[in-house]
């Protein structure tokens, strides 16, 4: 039986009534469930789909950023793990004398990940082609995103190869990358404007790829970082995010999730525990597809930077899983997959509601505590990249 149908038929065993003298035990984590709180939501579910605990478990609340559990699904199912996101900078008219006779265009495809630094390894680029001044503009052809904002019209980037903005990640990247030291002041782009650019290209002057689309995914993951609403648009919006979500559960779960919003903002969005750990055992299912495991997409306690860092310090490298805080609708959330001795891999999810945060947090690790020393939990064999991720984009 599909672990899905075993996780159906265990809840029903659990909610539903003994019959006449047969005495139905608990599941071995349904005590510390309560202690979550009378109407907050938890399940936990061994590798064979039996249930640990469950309380709430049919009932969608508002699931905050754990929502990015779907988000990350839907992209790596759409555009597969090794995708890259490619922008262009061509030059709209011939390249004289280090001079641009026209604008530059963008030509982009919404890489979530270009930011100051990106820009400025495409300066360095031109620098070595050439290219000192620009009699044009520039213009952008696509969707583009700079340092985690939509920058429609190229403003911002025209700043930064200006040597206007910047300076900080000039200093960083200068600081990383085994390149002679150059002052940004040396390298900017002079733009005159004497010649408006018309938005065509006659000539490509570098490509910028970004790195692939599940190291994208962790690092947004790990610092929950809401470009996520923004990034679903490349596979057509929240909506998508949500038919996806749906289509990896069972029919009578389906209405259990409800998705405005693919970064897991506004007041909308809804998951139940259940929709919520189907979703992310279809995330661990799609990545081992591609030789992966969660903790290439989602943060690893006491290990990678971010949301879990300084959670559960003294299991440290025990949980693999995603956060969710938004005070304002009274969410707090963890989703999580544990390795243990006595019950294999164990897929929890704790969705709190209208709880101080602070407390809700002191619950969930409370339960996560329990779960590992009662299963025999063991960490994660995971090492943690300790380079930011443009390191692993491509120029050429």
């Amino acid at each position: 039986m599909p672990w899905r149908a075993v996780a159906l038929v265990g809840l029903v065993v659990v909610g539903g009534a003994a019959g006449a003298g047969e005495t139905v035990s608990e599941p071995p984590l349904q005590a510390i469930a309560r202690t979550l709180g009378d109407g907050q939501g938890v399940l936990a579910q061994a590798a064979d789909g039996s249930v640990l605990a469950s309380q709430a478990a049919d009932v969608p609340v508002h699931p905050a950023s754990v929502t990015k559990v779907a988000t990350s699904l839907a992209l790596l199912e759409r555009l597969g793990a090794q995708h890259r996101f490619e922008t262009r900078i061509l030059a709209g008219g011939d390249v004289r004398n280090g001079r641009v006779q026209g604008g530059l265009v963008v030509e982009a495809a919404g890489d979530p990940t270009f930011v100051y630094e990106n820009a400025f390894l495409l300066l360095r680029r031109l620098h070595a082609l050439g290219v000192r001044e620009v009699s044009g503009g520039l213009a952008v052809h696509g969707p583009f995103l700079f340092d985690w904002k939509p920058d429609p019209d190229g403003g911002r980037l025209r700043l930064a190869l200006a040597g206007l903005d910047g300076a900080p990640a000039w200093a960083a990247l200068n600081g990383l990358l085994p390149l002679p030291r150059l002052r940004l002041h040396d390298l900017r782009l002079a733009f005159d404007g004497t010649r408006a650019s018309d938005g065509s290209a006659t000539r490509t002057l570098a490509v910028l790829r970004s790195p692939p689309l599940v190291r994208i995914v962790k690092w947004l993951n790990d610092y929950s970082n809401n470009v996520f609403h923004l990034l679903s648009d490349r596979i057509g919006g929240p909506s998508v995010v949500e038919q996806v979500a749906r289509a990896h559960l069972p029919p009578a779960l389906r209405g259990e999730v409800v998705i405005d919003n693919a970064a897991g903002a506004g007041d909308t969005n809804r998951l139940s525990p259940r929709a919520a750990v189907a979703l992310l055992r279809a995330l661990d299912a799609q990545l081992a597809r591609d030789h992966l495991s969660l903790a290439d997409a989602l943060p690893v306690s006491g290990m990678d930077h971010g949301t879990l860092e300084r959670r559960l310090p003294e299991r440290r490298g025990m949980v693999v899983g995603k956060t969710g805080t938004f005070g304002s609708v009274g969410a707090s959330a963890l989703v999580g997959m544990v390795q243990t001795r006595r019950w294999g891999a164990v897929t929890f999810v704790i969705l709190n509601s209208w709880l101080p945060v602070p407390e809700a947090r002191r619950r969930q690790d409370a339960f996560v505590r329990t779960l590992l020393a009662e299963g025999g939990g063991f960490p994660w064999t995971y090492q943690p990249s300790k380079a930011p991720p443009f390191t692993d984009a491509t120029l050429e």
